[in-house]
């Protein structure tokens, strides 16, 4: 079973027992997830499309992790004024393990 589904603004292809890395979402290790926004949900041999989302589809998960990724750098800089800033940023992010796709 294959499913799209769109969390923090970003949609990803998934499977069941996928482990994907996910904007940060509320909630702690061991919590499960719903993921209520379902573009699409099909196999080899039928599938349904949303308009724009399907109707009584459900995609469940479970939190493995709570974490940052890795480290941006950014320069600011002003040319001619001796002016130059290095800054790093990490992300929080949630890993999920997709549990159920039904």
């Amino acid at each position: 079973m294959l499913a799209i589904i769109r969390t923090g603004g970003k949609q990803y292809k998934i499977k069941e027992e996928d482990k994907i890395k996910i904007e940060k979402i509320e909630g702690k290790e061991g919590d499960k997830v719903k993921f209520p926004e379902v573009l699409f949900i099909g196999d080899e041999k039928s599938a349904k499309i949303g308009t724009p989302l399907v109707k009584g589809a459900k995609v469940e998960g479970k939190i493995i992790a709570q974490k940052k990724d890795k480290k941006v750098w950014g320069i600011k800089h002003k040319a001619k004024k001796r002016y130059k800033i290095k800054f790093g940023h990490k992300q929080p992010i949630t890993e999920v393990e997709i549990v159920k796709i039904g």
